[in-house]
């Protein structure tokens, strides 16, 4: 199996032992991203903002945009917050949004309060 390791200055460099994505023929696979600058703030709709525009900054790296993304998934520290991460995740996919699953789990690394992830199919 061959497999590329995709990086971009224009999204957070890890913070741990894992790559930003990894493309495997024609499949990325986009980690987990969060916006630590923002989680101290407390505005979820900044901080989704912010996880949406790493992640596209990671999709145009690969080649590819949100319309090639076929499955995300959402972790939230607080689900009160789903309605406020609907909005602004809403903006990215205005037709045929991907496959998806929101969890709410009881913490998050460094304390942000959504971290978010997707495949994307070229």
């Amino acid at each position: 199996m061959s497999k590329q390791i995709v990086y971009t200055e224009q999204a957070p460099a890890p913070i741990g032992p894992y790559s930003q994505a990894v493309k495997v023929k024609d499949m990325l696979f986009v980690s987990g991203q969060v916006a630590i600058e923002l989680a101290p703030l407390g505005d979820i709709q900044a901080e989704t903002q912010k996880v949406m525009e790493n992640i596209g900054a990671i999709l145009r790296a690969a080649g590819m945009d949100y319309v090639n993304v076929v499955k995300s998934s959402i972790f939230v520290k607080d689900m009160n917050n789903f309605a406020a991460i609907n909005e602004v995740y809403g903006r990215f996919f205005t037709s045929e949004p991907p496959a998806r699953e929101t969890v709410e789990v009881a913490r998050l690394p460094k304390d942000v309060n959504v971290e978010i992830s997707v495949i994307a199919v070229q």
